[in-house]
């Protein structure tokens, strides 16, 4: 981190306080543009479980095409940010009934369905509207490739259809005349740095897009593929190659485009967007020396950010990119460890973490947050205060869910 963004932060922890969240929205409106450039044939949707704060939303309109929804309560979200319903589609394999009605009677852009009591439950909930849903179906492929961060299908998972019971699946479907099928979605891997198995994994899905649409006398009007493109959480990681990547998957999209030329082809994305532009602000409150290590005590911990701390699907916990933004870069390092407040062992951020130094007042600044964060994290656990998050676009600066 060079000295310009320590300052910055370091400003913006003082005026702000912390802990805190800061977004800047002209770097994810970056990150959603450099997207289009290396993709130009395909749209991007937004995934909003990556971060649903409602002055982000608003922010991205204009510089992704759609969103992705997956919850009765990201749906008010993206309506309050100014987003149109026909631009949303609904994802997860929980939706309750009122969240199906929710989505009928908002008129969304389209339910992705993953079971056919879903799918039922849908019909019946648009017949009684008197209405026609358009729906997509998720297809759970029978593998992903190594390299991703996490993986939803390949094994028994609750998302999508799999691929083996697709026929008996759209068999079903054709029983349901209140919902349309309109075009097929695959999502099935993500925080993937690896340009040649993200390719492998979208030729996967096109694969599956050809046999699905035969199988269905569909010409799809939406594809959607779960892009899985990873951003640099730990030292020693490199960012994604956009180019590479569009080298390695030009066959892949040429091909989708050829046997489906009025199809909308779709990115889908969260982290990607917003991931790297966000950071996790928190002060130390005090150090403490136990058995040779200096430990740095923070105002904020895991009930703030659960990935700092190892805690979101990591399997082995490794150390988010940090800095102390109260000392200039280049300064000699030791090695710390950062733990939260709470009444938890658990409650640490880092171990052996390279730092110039640790005292108290000092403010720490967590990289690549800007994803699964706050709403990620556990808030309630002790009732320490929620943590503020803000949005920075340029000299302005709001409260990102007001």
């Amino acid at each position: 981190m060079n000295d310009n963004r320590r300052t910055r932060l370091l400003a913006l922890a003082r005026r702000l306080g912390t802990p805190a969240y800061v977004y800047f929205l002209d770097e994810a409106r970056a990150n959603a543009a450099r997207l289009r450039s290396a993709f130009p044939e395909v749209q991007v949707a937004y995934a909003v479980k990556a971060n649903p704060s409602r002055a982000l939303l608003a922010g991205l309109r204009g510089h992704v095409e759609a969103l992705d929804v997956s919850s009765g309560g990201e749906i008010d979200k993206a309506l309050a940010a100014g987003w149109s319903a026909t631009r949303l589609s609904f994802t997860g394999p929980g939706k309750s009934e009122a969240e199906l009605r929710r989505a009928v009677e908002a008129r969304l852009g389209e339910v992705v369905l993953e079971s056919i009591e879903e799918a039922r439950a849908l019909d019946g909930i648009a017949a009684a509207a008197n209405a026609v849903q358009r729906v997509l179906v998720r297809l759970a492929p029978d593998r992903v490739p190594a390299g991703f961060g996490d993986t939803m299908s390949g094994k028994p998972v609750a998302f999508g259809i799999d691929e083996e019971a697709v026929p008996e699946f759209l068999s079903r479907l054709r029983e349901l005349p209140n919902l349309e099928l309109v075009g097929l979605h695959a999502y099935s891997g993500t925080q993937c740095l690896l340009p040649a198995a993200i390719a492998e994994n979208w030729s996967i899905f096109a694969r599956l897009f050809a046999s699905t649409a035969k199988l269905a006398g569909l010409a799809p009007q939406r594809l959607v593929l779960g892009a899985g493109l990873g951003i640099p959480y730990h030292e020693g990681q490199q960012g994604l190659d956009l180019a590479a990547v569009a080298r390695e998957a030009t066959a892949v999209l040429a091909g989708l485009r050829a046997t489906f030329p009025k199809a909308a082809l779709v990115l889908e994305t969260g982290r990607f967007v917003v991931g790297d532009a966000g950071v996790y602000l928190t002060r130390v409150l005090r150090t403490k020396d136990s058995r040779g290590t200096r430990i740095g005590i923070c105002d904020g911990g895991l009930n703030h950010h659960l990935a700092a701390a190892g805690l979101f699907g990591m399997v082995l916990k490794r150390n988010y990119l940090m800095a102390n933004v109260s000392v200039p870069a280049g300064t000699p390092t030791g090695e710390f460890q950062l733990s939260g407040p709470l009444c938890t062992s658990i409650d640490v951020f880092g171990r052996l973490v390279a730092l110039p130094r640790l005292q108290p007042g000092d403010v720490i600044a967590i990289e690549a947050s800007g994803a699964y964060g706050a709403t990620a994290s556990p808030g309630g656990f002790i009732s320490h205060p929620p943590v503020r998050e803000w949005l920075v676009d340029g000299d302005h600066i709001v409260d990102a869910n007001s």
